[in-house]
Parts: C-alpha cells; structure tokens; sequence
C-alpha cells in the first residue's frame, strides 16, 4: 500500500507520465519500483476514478500517459494517509510513506499516525525484550538486544517529530 500512498502524493503535486512518477516515487524513497507494480496501481486508480489518463502524442514515438489526480483521488489519498491501522503502523514502509507526505495532514491527523507507529514499536519492543530475555544463544541474545534498542531509538526521533507535527506548516512549504 506504500505504493499507492507516494503515486498519489506525487500526482497531488502536479500531473505526470509514468516514467516520471516512478522516477520520483525511488528517488523520495530510496526503493525500487518495478512497472509491475507502478501501471496496475495507476489502472486501478483510473478504474477507481481517482485518476484520468490523457495520451500526449509524441513525433515519431507511440504517445505516452499522463495522470492526473481527480478530487476522488485527493480524498483517497487523504484517507490513505490519516489511517495507520496497527498492521501497517509496523511496516516501517508503510509508515515512512505516511511521514513523507504529512504536508497532506492537518496537525492532529499527523499526531494520530505517529501514535499509532509508536504503539507498533512499543509492541515490537516488548516482544523482542522477552524474546532475548528468553534466549540461550548470546549471540541471538545481542541480535534481539541491539533490534529492540534501534526500536527506542526510533520512538525518540517520534518524539521529536511530536512537536513539528503539531503545527501546520507555513503555505510556501505546501508548494
């Protein structure tokens, strides 16, 4: 569902081809993504009426698609952006996605995804605190002890994101 939530984003900001759009997706996320996964997510977007698709001609060369958000597609992506169920608050994907885009978020919809990444990694926490707790072999042991510190790690840079979140960001950063 990452996915989905950075083509949308991308396409709120200005309309594009799919080239584009998976070049901008990799290069504000850092992952690769395949046009398997990029062209069935814009056709069910499009089925979905949350984009249209024009073909711009092109000398010499078959036209190529342009998308284009639709208001269905803005109130998609807002919905998709404001629920973090548990399931996905534990997907560090699936979070950054959310983060990336906060711009999109009023100040108390943006508090509410990172209250629900943070009860993820709580959950996550504890279980690898009882898990190393539990193992015999110490280097397992140092495995689950350093996962479980990199999860604390991440609620204290939350904790920082707390009080950026909370304020709506100046109009030229929407740009």
């Amino acid at each position: 569902m990452w996915i989905e939530v950075l083509l949308l984003a991308k396409l709120a900001k200005q309309p594009l081809h799919g080239y584009e759009l998976r070049k901008q997706v990799e290069e504000s996320s850092g992952r690769a993504l395949s046009n398997n996964s990029l062209y069935p997510a814009l056709r069910r977007f499009a089925e979905a009426g949350a984009v249209t698709r024009a073909a711009e001609p092109q000398e010499g060369k078959p036209p190529r698609h342009i998308y284009t958000i639709t208001d269905v597609g803005r109130e998609l992506l807002h919905d998709m952006l404001a629920d973090l169920p548990p399931d996905l608050a534990a997907d560090s994907a699936e979070f950054l996605a959310r983060l990336a885009s906060f711009r999109w978020l009023a100040p108390d919809e943006r508090a509410a995804v990172l209250d629900a990444r943070v009860a993820a990694l709580v959950a996550q926490g504890d279980r690898m605190a009882k898990l190393a707790a539990a193992q015999q072999d110490p280097w397992s042991r140092l495995v689950l002890d350093e996962v479980g510190r990199r999860l604390a790690d991440e609620q204290d840079w939350l904790a920082t994101l707390r009080a950026r979140a909370r304020k709506p960001l100046p109009e030229e950063e929407l740009r």
